[in-house]
């Protein structure tokens, strides 16, 4: 079987602004993502930041990417709608999506959930105690009960995003909240998860526990192959699989477009 093509997306700016994010992070966090997915014989990840023309996402990059991972905080408004489109279109045919931690509130999530995406946040280097609950998922595969993460910032409940149609992960902090940090959904042909951890000024990437999730999670999210159509075809009568009698009128002519 070929390998796994996945495309790690990240902002590519606290990394070389803020001393305290480039100590964990020397090569960016895209870097250390797709180093983690490497590490897998199956899966082979490359990087794409928003610096790069067209972000580094071009309808060729795209077209050879089964998976997306997305990570994004401070410059969700700089990322081109236009290209918030074709990322959207891609997952509409099949490719995966992993929106990691403040991409709850990119464009490209927010668009295809269809809410608001809101939550609250406390950023204190807390505990977060990572609970699985459904361990017969594939991207819980190789995780315990539950896994901590020593320090991160805290999400907590109400987060604004539709009913999961899958709920993996739910996380407890140190100060008492709770947080659905692992969420799943389908939209189109594509798969979509949310995975909470990763703040900037923690080294939660390196941690073996979320590294393991990851590569679960871009196996789960890989296409299925399945036909998708993005138009709307007129099928004429006599091309109906059984045999019909056109009845009443229509505001269409005989090719299906508007009289």
């Amino acid at each position: 079987m070929s390998k796994l093509r996945v495309t790690v997306w990240g902002e590519n700016i606290h990394e070389w602004k803020h001393e305290s994010v480039r100590l964990h992070y020397p090569w960016g966090m895209h870097k250390c993502i797709a180093d983690g997915l490497n590490e897998a014989e199956d899966i082979e990840a490359q990087t794409a930041t928003l610096q790069e023309p067209e972000h580094g996402l071009t309808e060729e990059v795209l077209a050879r990417t089964d998976v997306l991972t997305w990570w994004g905080h401070c410059a969700h408004a700089q990322v081109e709608d236009k290209i918030v489109a074709r990322v959207q279109a891609r997952v509409w045919e099949g490719m995966g999506l992993l929106a990691l931690h403040s991409s709850h509130y990119s464009k490209i999530f927010k668009a295809l959930m269809g809410s608001s995406c809101s939550l609250c946040w406390r950023e204190a280097g807390e505990l977060e105690r990572v609970w699985v609950c459904n361990p017969g998922h594939p991207i819980a595969q190789g995780l315990g009960t539950y896994f901590e993460i020593p320090e991160e910032e805290m999400y907590g409940e109400p987060f604004g995003i539709p009913v999961p149609e899958e709920q993996i992960f739910i996380s407890w902090f140190k100060g008492g909240e709770v947080f659905r940090s692992g969420c799943a959904w389908r939209r189109g042909n594509g798969k979509i998860f949310y995975f909470r951890p990763g703040h900037e000024t923690y080294p939660t990437y390196h941690n073996a526990n979320v590294k393991q999730v990851l590569k679960n999670a871009v196996r789960w999210a890989r296409p299925a192959g399945s036909i998708w159509i993005d138009d709307a075809p007129n099928i004429p009568a006599d091309k109906a699989p059984e045999p019909i009698e056109v009845r009443g009128g229509s505001v269409h002519d005989a090719h299906g477009k508007i009289a």
